[in-house]
């Protein structure tokens, strides 16, 4: 019966959008745009993929990831891109935002039959940095990327860039953290941003009771049960102890049971305060 009272709960909160007020943070494990000087990533092979600078859209100076545009080569191309090692700090279900832009192949004059308009993002979990060397089959593949708009020659006179963003998932995460990977198979592809992070329900004070900062979980169904603290002057409800939940999109839900006031003490903005003295003395 209390778990059907409390998946009730869920989807009332669902319908209502959650709890307002109560939104989601993103912890940032890696920003690419935060990073000026050179990346330092790992290019295999060397005339593959290549670091170059840029501006962004406030036109402040910026190191992009890198770009490969060996598209009129006739060879297969495999260009592989490895960046730093990033520990996941707990996180669950990472998200990994990408920024790019890609050349449609058929605007590219001469072109070599072997051209791609797509490039693969993949990742390998480790405990520690592996370092420089790339090794193809210890990485997982997450997804192929495709572009929304691709550009054209006609777009570089007129200098239009026609970013693309996409973003993908991974997890469950069992090692302290991981390597990022794009592999190049023959596209005409700039990454202009990579940004890697995890979403946790911010602490928050919920029916005069304290929610900790909580990370949410990697299954998109799973609620993270939290207990609560009573914020000082007030005592727990024992037959209900406030509980929340944080669910996989950092966002809290379903709050059940809460604490009262000690005795002297009213309830004020999300605190118990002591009772002023009044009139009451006099009657």
């Amino acid at each position: 019966m209390e778990l059907f009272k409390t998946l009730i709960s869920v989807l009332w909160m669902l319908l209502l959008n959650g709890n307002k007020g109560c939104h989601a943070e993103e912890v940032v494990l890696l920003n690419s745009k935060e990073t000026q000087a050179e990346l330092g990533w790992t290019s295999y092979p060397s005339n593959g993929w290549e670091e170059i600078s840029g501006v962004d859209e406030k036109y402040q100076a910026h190191q992009d990831p890198t770009r490969c545009c060996n598209v009129m080569e006739t060879a297969l191309q495999n260009n592989w891109l490895q960046t730093g090692w990033v520990a996941r700090r707990g996180g669950q279900r990472i998200f990994v935002e990408l920024q790019f832009t890609l050349r449609d192949c058929n605007s590219i004059p001469g072109v070599a039959g072997t051209c791609k308009e797509t490039f693969n993002l993949l990742y390998v979990e480790s405990d520690k940095d592996l370092g420089r060397v790339t090794r193809e089959e210890r990485y997982t593949k997450i997804d192929t990327i495709a572009a929304d708009e691709s550009f054209t020659q006609g777009d570089l006179g007129e200098r239009k860039m026609k970013l693309n963003t996409e973003v993908r998932e991974i997890g469950h995460l069992n090692r302290k953290g991981f390597h990022l990977a794009f592999q190049d198979v023959g596209a005409c592809v700039a990454l202009v941003a990579v940004r890697v992070y995890y979403k946790r329900c911010l602490a928050t004070v919920q029916n005069l009771a304290v929610f900790s900062d909580t990370v949410a979980e990697a299954a998109f169904a799973t609620l993270v049960e939290v207990r609560g603290a009573c914020v000082n002057n007030s005592e727990v409800d024992m037959d209900s102890p406030p509980r929340m939940h944080c669910s996989a999109e950092g966002e809290w839900l379903v709050p059940i049971g809460k604490c009262s006031c000690s005795a002297g003490y009213e309830e004020g903005h999300s605190s118990c305060e002591g009772k002023k003295r009044g009139m009451e003395g006099f009657m």
